[in-house]
């Protein structure tokens, strides 16, 4: 045997020995170890994310507002039933928010008021949001003369005080629900029409665009699959954003007696009618309706935020 071979078997029976020792080590520490020995770190709970979070916001202010319109629709009867034996009750268990000179249950009242002025909302918000599309995108694709009407129309709309505008309207129309809706409608139109007007701009300098032309593309191809998605997320939030202004300048026209007939449960006349009444101590009347109308507009306002979140995808994980 060589010298280098005998080398070789030294360092193979020192590895050999190296490795029996190691394993005798591990062996003894695992008998060693405690059976409860405590964990020194223990993963976090995943939490729910930020963009189910958000979901979950939206869809549950869109289910508090479905149910708040239902249930005024249910009981509108029952709120313009009068009892004058039951007049001027200060808020207790049988009525949480008192009842008014008539004897009417003020929360029935204010359930079927909140209701009449969503309805409202919902109609003038969705036809104004129509407009604003229509106009929007004819001022963006339609040319320089089509854009310098659309932008002058919107120009003179913005020049006008809403709520003026809106009385007129509303007069001129004989007052009534659809006189207060068709009023709303054509003075919302102007915001919303100025973002669309500006996201088609935006969208038609896009790259994606030019290739999609670029490679034979028709105009509705374009309009369909790259406008449209780019469009949408946007118009959507501003759709749902203009609820809370028509429903607040709704019971504004009608508290000014221009707006929906007094018959008719409406916290415009609910607030118009308890004004009479505040300095005889009965604050009920104005305070609880006028609270269910600020909640109200906040639901409205967390939906648009929740939906502008989801629909932003820089912002979807805030």
């Amino acid at each position: 045997m060589s010298r280098i071979d005998e080398a070789y078997a030294v360092a193979g029976s020192a590895n050999a020995g190296s490795v029996g020792i190691l394993a005798d080590a591990g062996a003894m520490v695992s008998e060693a170890r405690l059976p409860n020995a405590p964990v020194l770190h223990v993963p976090k709970r995943r939490k729910l994310s930020n963009r189910k979070a958000t979901l979950a916001c939206f869809v549950g202010t869109v289910v508090l507002l479905t149910a708040l319109v239902v249930a005024g629709r249910l009981v509108e009867p029952a709120a313009m039933a009068t009892d004058f034996a039951m007049k001027n009750l200060p808020p207790s268990l049988a009525h949480p928010f008192g009842t008014d000179w008539m004897g009417r249950d003020m929360l029935l009242r204010t359930l079927a008021g909140l209701s009449t002025s969503v309805l409202v909302g919902l109609l003038a918000a969705a036809a104004s949001s129509v407009m604003a599309l229509v106009l929007g995108t004819v001022a963006a694709v339609g040319g320089r003369r089509a854009d310098a009407v659309v932008t002058w129309l919107i120009d003179l709309l913005m020049g006008v005080p809403h709520i003026v505008l809106l009385i007129l309207i509303s007069c001129a129309l004989g007052k009534g629900f659809w006189g207060v809706t068709i009023g709303v409608a054509l003075t919302h139109w102007a915001n919303l029409a100025r973002v669309v007007r500006a996201e088609v701009l935006q969208c038609r300098q896009s790259p994606f665009v030019a290739a999609a032309a670029k490679l034979g593309a028709t105009r509705t191809q374009v309009a369909w699959r790259h406008m449209v998605p780019y469009v949408l997320p946007q118009f959507l939030v501003g759709l749902v954003l203009l609820f809370p202004h028509a429903i607040l300048h709704e019971a504004a026209i009608t508290f000014l007696g221009f707006g929906l007939p007094p018959e008719q449960p409406a916290i415009g006349i609910i607030l118009s009618e308890s004004m009479r009444y505040l300095t005889s101590g009965m604050w009920w009347l104005a305070v609880f309706p006028g609270l269910a109308l600020v909640a109200t507009v906040l639901l409205f306002d967390a939906a648009g935020g929740s939906l502008r979140k989801l629909a932003d995808p820089r912002s979807a994980q805030e």
